[in-house]
């Protein structure tokens, strides 16, 4: 076999074998999520963690200046069937790297299962749920505001956020230790204006294993942002299901504005998912939320819409089929699974039961 030849082969091999292990959840799970994976990333974490900027964002423009540089100086040499080889090579590569170093988190045992609950339920449950999320997230508005009118602002810096985040996970390991984080690596991103216009709150580099932050983001959904890219440190590649552990965590957090964060953005999917369902009693559902929380919904809604782009839409396509390449079959609407997630654990535990497992 040529040389040229061997890379792309490979992509084609590892598309197939990722398709083979998807149909072994327990395998992945037993050897990768909970054998190989752990020590990977506690070496990535100890190794950039420490580092006060992002290492991860460094090596991408790195990466980025050589691949047009090299490609300025061989425009001249420029053939079709040279260069569809040399891409496919080096998606192949880098292929390989991400699922070896995070990835095949993808393939793992589903969330639900592992904390054996359902993924369907009913309008009736979803009201009620949506309902108890209100009531909790107007009571913390109320104890942080003292003002159904005003909305919260946040006082901590967002290095602080990022040390109450650990702590939250850590108080949620005492009562559910798969939920364990570890080394520290939270850091904003050094890209985030143009993630701001790609439309994303934040990533986890699967090479670095450092989670990044969007340091443009309204205060009160930062920490909520955080948690969730921690939790995808800690293996959780699904977007709905980091989305939940992050949350969880969030809530067991013991300052009241990570609290909120946690809520608010909970409650926001809830209003979201209503807005597809039922839209009048989605309105109706809106109305019984105080309005300084509106407020705050209000802050992202414009910093979002001041930074919509084509941009945007080109990368949340990409990213919607990368999510269905590895096993998200829903692509970016996996994300909106939160709430099924929610539903469901909170109708077998409790989620605002201080007992709850």
């Amino acid at each position: 076999m040529r040389r040229k030849y061997f890379w792309p082969l490979m992509l084609l091999a590892q598309l197939v074998l990722l398709q083979v292990l998807s149909f072994f959840p327990q395998l992945v799970e037993r050897v990768y999520s909970a054998g190989i994976f752990p020590y990977i990333s506690a070496v990535m974490r100890f190794l950039f963690g420490w580092v006060p900027f992002s290492v991860g964002d460094v090596i991408y423009l790195i990466v980025i200046a050589s691949l047009l540089i090299r490609i300025v100086r061989r425009r001249h040499r420029f053939t079709w069937k040279g260069s569809a080889l040399a891409a496919a090579s080096a998606v192949s590569v880098f292929y390989l790297a991400f699922n070896l170093s995070w990835g095949l988190n993808y393939y793992r045992v589903r969330l639900p299962e592992k904390l054996g609950i359902g993924t369907k339920y009913s309008d009736r449950s979803l009201l009620e749920f949506s309902k108890k999320l209100i009531a909790q997230t107007n009571a913390l508005h109320l104890q942080i505001t003292s003002d159904s009118l005003q909305k919260v602002t946040v006082p901590h810096s967002q290095h602080k956020i990022f040390a109450l985040n650990i702590r939250g996970y850590e108080q949620l390991a005492q009562r559910m230790p798969q939920f364990a984080y570890g080394r520290a690596s939270n850091k904003n991103s050094l890209l985030s204006l143009p993630l701001t216009y790609m439309g994303f709150a934040g990533y986890m580099n699967p090479f670095t294993h450092e989670s990044q932050v969007n340091a443009l983001l309204p205060m009160y959904s930062y920490p909520m942002t955080s948690s969730h890219e921690m939790a995808h440190q800690i293996g959780y590649a699904s977007e709905s299901e980091a989305n939940f552990v992050g949350f969880l965590a969030a809530l067991a957090n013991d300052d009241a504005y990570v609290r909120y964060s946690a809520l608010t953005t909970a409650l926001r999917y809830c209003l979201s998912n209503w807005e597809a369902r039922n839209p009048e009693l989605m309105e109706k559902l809106l109305a019984e939320v105080n309005p300084g929380v509106r407020r705050n919904f209000g802050e992202s809604r414009d910093f979002w819409e001041a930074h919509q782009s084509f941009i945007e839409v080109v990368f949340h396509a990409f990213y919607d089929r990368f999510l269905k390449i590895n096993s998200q079959d829903e692509g970016l609407d996996s994300y909106n699974r939160f709430v099924d997630l929610m539903v469901n654990y909170d109708a077998k535990y409790g989620l605002f039961d201080p007992d709850q497992p």
